[in-house]
């Protein structure tokens, strides 16, 4: 029987994790994380899962340490797989698997190597994303490809609904390759780094709008920072302003363009005229911690206000 040892989180983790066991690989160990108490935990959970099936699970604070690398390598596994796992492995420990380590990735690679690559596609107005199943090696996202598979973005999807998306084609991806791993017919392609870029990680602070943006930039930003995620906001006299979701309504150059991004009431709804002439409906809103809708916009800022972000 063919052995793994999972270094997992998040839906992903579980969905990988799920489709690792009905293939029927020995899934001897399952690494994962403890929860962050100040995160918002929307997604499910990798331990509970390991529970479920009696797989023994540790949260290392380092998984590259001497004591997690000898565990790994006394399990002798034939395979080490990390879906979505926040740390990155080191050499040590990637060596411990017999034919080969291999990460799920959230990106139709070399496209969005790094963190946060759905949100990121998102924010750039991509039309579509996926996801990618490589060998790992001691840099991000570099090794060669297994497979990859597409899904479509739509133009108001927010990034927890591609994420939805990308789950699936994970589990796609992860199910089709499974065989070829296995009796060692898959053919790995090398990637040609210089299709993509590397991007960072994103904290709240990065959801600050920039108020000259065109109308379809803020709208792809709206989106990509939408809940579950902590938004993207403007600090305003009355409070901090976070945009929920939106609507491009008229395309870049439909009217007489603000110097920057201005929200105001238009009969039944809040628009966003952009600095290209370009607007948005906003669709759900909050000011300062509360619901921000037509009527609490003229009640804060008066009926007929502009209000520049």
């Amino acid at each position: 029987m063919t052995r793994a040892v999972v270094f997992a989180y998040h839906d992903v983790g579980v969905r990988c994790l799920k489709t690792l066991i009905g293939a029927g690989v020995d899934v001897a160990l399952v690494v994962t994380h403890e929860d962050n108490p100040g995160e918002t935990i929307w997604f499910g959970s990798v331990a509970q899962v390991a529970a479920e099936y009696d797989i023994p699970t540790i949260t290392p604070d380092d998984p590259n340490s001497d004591e997690v690398v000898a565990r790994v390598r006394a399990l002798a596994p034939d395979f080490l797989f990390s879906f979505y796992y926040r740390k990155m492995l080191k050499a040590p420990l990637l060596g411990t698997a017999r034919r080969g380590a291999y990460n799920m990735h959230g990106s139709l690679l070399p496209k969005y190597r790094g963190r946060v690559p759905i949100n990121w596609a998102v924010i750039h107005g991509e039309t579509e994303t996926g996801a990618t199943l490589h060998q790992m090696n001691v840099k991000p996202d570099n090794g060669p490809l297994v497979d990859q598979f597409a899904v479509p973005i739509l133009p108001d999807d927010t990034a927890a609904e591609v994420f939805d998306k990308v789950v699936v084609a994970a589990e796609i991806v992860l199910e089709r390759s499974l065989p070829r791993l296995i009796d060692g017919s898959a053919a790995l392609t090398r990637q040609d780094l210089s299709q993509g870029a590397y991007f960072g990680g994103r904290g709240p602070e990065d959801g600050r709008i920039d108020a000259a943006q065109p109308a379809r930039v803020l709208h792809d930003f709206v989106r990509a920072l939408s809940h579950p995620y902590p938004g993207a906001f403007a600090d305003t006299p009355a409070g901090r302003l976070i945009l929920w979701k939106t609507r491009v309504i008229t395309p870049a150059g439909g009217q007489p363009a603000p110097a920057r991004a201005t929200l105001r009431v238009d009969g039944a709804h809040l628009r966003l005229d952009a600095a290209d002439g370009g607007a948005l409906r906003v669709i759900s809103a909050e000011l300062d911690g509360q619901t921000l809708d037509p009527a609490r916009f003229a009640a804060c800022f008066g009926e007929h206000a502009a209000l520049p972000l």
